[in-house]
């Protein structure tokens, strides 16, 4: 069975009118991991010029590991990431590093799934089973335990986490390395017909379940030094410009998106159809008060779980740039 390498990505942003620049030529380097929802979206921004178009000389860092975006923002490697992992800046921030959070960018748009074929029918048989999800640490991985263990009473300790990027884990599942695995929508849709699969709950349906609400949990959230954003919030209000720039072009020109992700990661162009008519689904540019309520339940609930550590402070979200960049046209 051949079973195509996937590229999950994420864009954002409302079509440019007028471009407002921030500090002439204004440098910030930018990191993101190059896989899952982030490669794509980074291809994306990457490829067209809405930063450029709005003062930013954006200086591109790409991260192989998923939790290395927030390490560079420990060490000033970077300046601001997009995609970073929310379980993991709720633990960096409570250990004193300086960041913040911008903007929320990847609802958890994630399917738990088994083979066809799989004795399994439900959630709740997964205690003892090895189950396929983004590395430890990842949002995916702790919203994961965190679901498990809160509607299911299965705790970290039973069942065992095999980490790895969706490529790999289609893999695992492909040749039964797993029991079953954790996959984003567009990943579970783009392996239709090449792997039967079949679906065991929605991290939506079960996280809404779990907080007995009609939040939506994120996985990724945009997080940048609190250097940048207390001297310079102008400069990352027009980054969150030219994100809602590239989130609304994506949305409008799909079959150039497409021809981006095909260049960009040698997607076949089924999958890129795939991942485009997803688009919307996977990505946002979002920092409105429910959307901040909601990060502020996901805290809640993965502390009490004992899935991070750490106090919640609610100066970790700086919504000044978030609303200047609503005035930029």
């Amino acid at each position: 069975m051949k079973l195509q390498k996937f590229l999950l990505a994420a864009a954002a942003v409302v079509a440019v009118a007028v471009a407002v620049p921030a500090e002439a030529g204004q440098k910030v380097r930018i990191g993101y991991w190059t896989s899952g929802v982030s490669l794509g979206y980074g291809s994306v921004l990457q490829s067209k010029d809405f930063l450029h178009q709005r003062g930013i000389d954006a200086e591109f860092v790409h991260f192989p590991d998923v939790n290395a975006p927030l390490r560079a923002l420990a060490s000033g490697s970077i300046d601001l990431a997009f995609g970073a992992p929310l379980a993991g800046v709720f633990s960096t921030a409570a250990e004193g590093v300086p960041i913040k959070i911008f903007t929320a960018t990847q609802p958890a748009d994630v399917q738990i799934v088994v083979p066809s074929d799989s004795p399994i029918k439900s959630i709740s048989e997964l205690k003892g089973k090895k189950v396929g999800m983004s590395p430890a640490g990842s949002s995916v991985s702790v919203i994961a335990g965190a679901i498990l263990s809160g509607n299911y009473g299965i705790k970290s300790e039973d069942f065992t986490l095999v980490g790895g990027n969706e490529s790999r884990l289609v893999q695992f599942l492909a040749q039964k390395q797993v029991d079953a695995v954790a996959l984003r929508s567009v990943t579970v849709a783009q392996i239709d017909g090449e792997l039967k699969v079949r679906k065991l709950g929605s991290f939506v349906d079960e996280w809404r379940k779990l907080t007995k609400s009609d939040a939506l949990p994120y996985n990724g959230v945009g997080a940048v030094s609190t250097a940048l954003i207390t001297s310079q919030p102008d400069t990352v209000a027009n980054v969150i410009a030219a994100l809602r720039d590239t989130l609304a072009w994506g949305a409008a020109h799909k079959d150039e998106v497409v021809t981006i992700l095909e260049k960009s990661a040698n997607l076949p162009t089924k999958d890129a159809r795939v991942y485009v008519e997803n688009w919307d689904a996977m990505n946002r540019v979002a920092f409105e008060p429910s959307d901040i309520a909601s990060l502020k339940r996901q805290h809640g609930v993965l502390a009490a779980g004992g899935f991070i550590k750490g106090e919640l402070n609610d100066d970790l979200f700086v919504t000044g740039p978030y609303e200047r960049s609503k005035a930029l046209k």
